[in-house]
């Protein structure tokens, strides 16, 4: 073998262990960013939602905040006695959490007004009937990070029994509900929230057709949008828990 052939083996299993060790540096140096995200975003979100769990004590409301919804499942069904009579406001969180489900399948009185088709009279009475719950269910369409409730409702049962009836209420709510003010959340009901609910229901109105909301325009039946509350401090006589959740949920 001439001393050339031998130079170009040595360069061929040269440049294949560069290729192979090039590879390594490029698999590592993937890994490190995607640990890096990771870490930067729980950072993130650990940090906003102590920040407004912090705030809602401060304001005399009862807060704690999990990583998942599994989580959230877990506590709340430990929180909730066995045996409660529930009412359930309509809520996507609640059903994400699937909540309904297992407080339904341990044998709780369950009064949800999405649990099925009812007649308007039979709807109306279910509404009515969580202001005497012993535990309402709700989210909140928005949380401050000062620590305040904000909703807006078209028939006002939801957030009437948020502030009187129950005897226990717990509110729980994903971590895209936070917003920095109130007219931040306000703003995030009218642009996201409402308009994804009305599209839900098949309705017609400015945020739907236009893709943005006009109050003086949407003059519609479908407008949901007709009662505003901002829960600043904890109801003086209604037990409050809210439950931040480090994930996305509902509207």
């Amino acid at each position: 073998m001439s001393l050339l052939h031998v130079r170009e083996i040595d360069l061929r299993d040269w440049t294949g262990g560069l290729k192979e060790t090039l590879g390594v540096v490029a698999v590592s140096i993937e890994k490190s960013w995607a640990v890096e995200l990771k870490q930067s975003t729980d950072w993130f979100i650990e940090d906003k939602t102590k920040r407004t769990v912090d705030a809602l004590k401060k304001n005399g409301f009862d807060s704690f905040h999990v990583s998942t919804k599994a989580a959230a499942l877990e506590k709340l069904l430990q929180l909730i006695p066995k045996g409660s009579k529930v009412g359930i406001a309509g809520s996507m969180t609640i059903r994400q959490i699937a909540l309904d489900d297992a407080l339904r399948n341990r044998g709780d009185q369950v009064d949800d007004i999405w649990a099925k088709k009812y007649k308007m009279e039979e709807h109306l009475a279910i509404r009515k009937s969580h202001f005497d719950a012993d535990v309402f269910l709700t989210s909140s369409n928005a949380i401050t990070e000062d620590g305040k409730l904000i909703n807006i409702d078209g028939l006002g049962n939801r957030v009437a029994a948020m502030v009187f009836g129950p005897r226990k209420v717990f509110v729980v709510a994903g971590i895209n509900k936070i917003v920095k003010t109130v007219d931040d959340g306000i703003k995030r009901v009218r642009e996201i929230s409402a308009p994804m609910n009305v599209k839900r229901l098949g309705g017609k109105t400015p945020c739907t057709e236009k893709g943005c909301c006009d109050v003086n325009e949407c003059q519609t039946p479908d407008r949901h949008c007709h009662i505003i509350t901002i829960i600043e401090k904890k109801p003086m006589k209604t037990d409050t828990t809210v439950v931040l959740v480090g994930e996305n949920l509902g509207y």
